[in-house]
């Protein structure tokens, strides 16, 4: 089971990367969007720091949503909806519980991904971060219905994540900034799905 300040604490880490990435971020924003997902996330994630520093004792439900809500107000573009509707989505799926199961968590995991397709009216093999959490999801599905202990599915859901963020170099975009530049996106990989493989590797990391 994983409790919530387990999560507080994984949160808070996810944000460290994010911060730590941000020029990285930025510099693959450059060539396909507007130059500032690195910048924006590291606000966001800034700000959510700050909100998890008085929720020892919340439940999931509200760690989620509020970080969810955070992100929709501090992150500009369209990375700020998306991420923020994910999060707000694992939260409704958690609700008052203080503590998740593994295959509880990728009940939620699934809820925040429909989101983000709903909310972007998007799917996969549309060069988005879609194209890095769907096959993470899936992989990590796959190997916890196999009856794998939880580092190991979720070392197969960031193999599959980083093999997403590969095959976005292959994709011409067709959603948000990125489909301006049509063919000359090609060779580049997408942000969203680098920021979400970041998130999931540090969620391994410290499981």
């Amino acid at each position: 089971m994983i409790s919530n300040t387990e999560v507080i604490d994984i949160l808070n880490k996810i944000g460290d990367k994010i911060i730590e990435e941000k020029d990285f971020l930025t510099e693959l924003d450059r060539p396909i969007g507007d130059n500032d997902h690195g910048i924006n996330m590291a606000k966001g994630f800034t700000e959510v720091k700050k909100k998890l520093e008085g929720m020892a004792d919340a439940d999931l439900g509200t760690i989620f949503k509020n970080t969810g809500m955070t992100l929709v107000s501090t992150v500009g573009g369209s990375s700020g909806p998306l991420y923020g509707t994910a999060f707000m989505k694992m939260g409704m799926t958690l609700g008052a519980k203080k503590e998740m199961s593994l295959e509880e968590f990728l009940g939620a995991l699934q809820a925040g991904v429909e989101g983000v397709g709903q909310r972007g009216r998007s799917t996969t093999e549309e060069k988005t971060m879609l194209d890095a959490m769907v096959p993470a999801l899936n992989a990590m599905k796959e190997a916890c219905a196999a009856g794998q202990e939880a580092g190991s599915v979720l070392a197969a859901g960031v193999q599959a994540a980083r093999a997403g963020v590969e095959h976005t170099k292959e994709l011409i975009a067709t959603k948000g900034r990125a489909s301006y530049v049509g063919e000359r996106g090609i060779g580049h990989q997408d942000p969203g799905a680098t920021s979400f493989t970041f998130m999931l590797e540090t969620a391994a990391a410290n499981l």
